[in-house]
This record gives structure tokens, sequence and C-alpha cells, in this order.
């Protein structure tokens, strides 16, 4: 059995439920398959480097397989690969590439969990932030059902607040209101259900130095 870490952002709250049982659905999934090549674009960013993926609880087991340490939102932290919450027990500057895929749609303290996977980035290390697009029209299939959906121009705001630094351009993906997988990137973010944006770490942040020695997980360490 995985070791359990204290809790994070996701305790004590109806969302991140609903959301996941959401992204479970017929709706969700389709926008989870349109995201399959985009997550295997990521995996090509830092080849040979460790990475870390974030992803919802209906992102089902073998749909996309990546080499990467794959977490996935729980009522209680993550679950996957290790059994924890925030902070994440893994060593500063680790991760070539983090993909937070949609978990900070549900979560209830985006800010840290953003903060977090900066900490974790190596320098010139890559975020592919994958969220939910408030302005398209399928929107309608998830409203009232646990997401909270924001702009590129906020989730832009908060990665650079963390030190990351944005791409300009969104990439606009997923479907716009049919229920199928629409993989098909177009900049911006247009109507489509979802959008990616990539952000480099171009510093090191001011924090201590997680001591590899007590992580669960080390560079190199197999992650399935």
């Amino acid at each position: 059995m995985p070791p359990t870490m204290p809790s994070s952002g996701f305790r004590r709250q109806p969302e991140p439920a609903a959301a996941a049982a959401w992204f479970a659905g017929v709706a969700g999934q389709a926008i989870l398959a349109s995201e399959a090549d985009s997550l295997r674009q990521a995996a090509l960013e830092r080849p040979g480097q460790p990475g870390l993926w974030l992803c919802p609880s209906g992102m089902g087991e073998g749909e996309v397989e990546l080499p990467f340490l794959r977490l996935r939102a729980a009522a209680r932290g993550f679950e996957g690969d290790v059994r924890c919450g925030l902070p994440l027990p893994l060593p500063t500057e680790s991760c070539g590439v983090v993909v937070v895929q949609h978990l900070a749609d549900i979560s209830t303290q985006p800010t840290v969990l953003l903060e977090e996977c900066a900490r974790l980035l190596v320098p010139s290390g890559c975020l592919w932030l994958l969220a939910l697009n408030p302005l398209s029209p399928y929107r309608l299939r998830w409203r009232g059902q646990g997401p909270r959906a924001a702009e590129p121009v906020t989730w832009r705001r908060r990665l650079r607040a963390v030190g990351l630094v944005p791409d300009v351009v969104s990439r606009g993906l997923g479907p716009s209101w049919g229920i199928a997988p629409e993989p098909a990137m177009q900049d911006g973010a247009g109507m489509r259900a979802a959008f990616l944006i990539r952000a480099e770490k171009r510093r090191s942040p001011l924090t201590p130095r997680r001591s590899s020695t007590k992580s669960l997980w080390r560079p190199g360490m197999p992650t399935a």
C-alpha cells in the first residue's frame, strides 16, 4: 500500500468529487481524449528527465502512457503511483516537465498547487497547464458539476505570480459543443472546451531545497 501523506486543498469540498464524476462521464471523457496527443507531446519536451503528471480521477488507467510519475486527484489529496497531499514528497527542482491536467480546475487552492509545481521544475523546465475554457459553449455541460473554469489571462497571471513565464498565446483544443474528441489545436482558446498554456521556469524560487534523501521518488526511480 502506498504511504499516506498529509491531505491537500482537495479535502472537505464537494466540488472535487463532483468534478471527478463529471470527467469520468461522456462529456468529460471527450475532453480528456482530445488532450491525449498533447500529453504525448509533453513527454517529449525534456527527454531523459523525470516528469510529473497530475490528472483527474476520471482519466482511466492505460488510456495514455507517459514516462512520468502519475498522480490523480482523490478525496484526500492524490492517489496513483504514491498517495500523498501537498506539499508533494518530491525533491525541489527534480522534474523537467510537470503536466497539470484540469486539477487546477477542481482544486480549492489553485495558486498553492501551481507554487508546488514551480518548486518541482528544474530551471528551464516546463509546466503544461490544461484547463477548461469558461467562454466555450461546452461550459453548459459542466455548469454546476464541480469544475471551476477561468480564462487564459487569469491563469497567466497566476503562473507569473509563482515565478513561471507563460506563453503569450494559449492553444485551444477539445470540442466546442458536440460530445466528441477534437484533438486538433488552434491558436487561442476560442470556443474550444479546453486550452493549453505552457509556462517555463526561468529562475530558481527562493525556497529551501528539499532533501532528496527524504523523498519517496528520485530521478531514475521506476514510476510504474
